[in-house]
């Protein structure tokens, strides 16, 4: 029971997969759902930190390295292009902006997307972290609600 759920946390840190992916996964490995949801979370929180403190200056680094250049260069112009989408919707409600683009279950659109433009874009990082989380729990609660069925039966009720 515990490697199930030390790989539901694993999930949650790889990027592009996150939380998206851990809950789901622990759906089908039968763990129970609330349970899951918070380990989701903490593995899809620790490593924000980490990323708002040093990945775009690691990226910045290494965009103009011979093997990795190209992809540090894109992850830039991701994080880039993303932090500014946001800003030009958002205006003067970016908190509000980046907890929802982090919120919407969407790849793309997770915590290392959304910390990732937070930091380009020199939002603070208490901010940023709440913003992220905020937007985490927003996500794990969709995902959540997915995995158990409740969006389908939704979805056969009203349509």
């Amino acid at each position: 029971m515990l490697q199930k759920y030390m790989t539901v946390f694993f999930i949650s840190m790889v990027p592009l997969i996150e939380l998206r992916g851990a809950i789901p996964y622990a759906t089908v490995m039968g763990l129970p759902l609330f349970q899951s949801y918070i380990v989701a979370i903490l593995g899809n929180m620790l490593p924000v930190p980490i990323i708002y403190l040093f990945a775009r200056k690691v990226l910045e680094w290494g965009a103009d390295k011979p093997l990795i250049g190209g992809f540090f260069s894109w992850c830039l112009e991701k994080g880039k292009r993303g932090g500014e989408k946001l800003q030009a919707k958002a205006g003067q409600g970016l908190f509000i902006a980046l907890l929802l683009f982090v919120g919407v279950p969407l790849p793309g659109t997770g915590a290392w997307t959304g910390t990732l433009a937070a930091s380009l874009l020199d939002i603070d990082f208490k901010s940023s972290i709440l913003a992220v989380m905020g937007g985490v729990l927003v996500a794990g609660v969709i995902m959540g609600l997915a995995s158990a069925g409740v969006l389908g039966a939704l979805q056969s009720v009203i349509f």
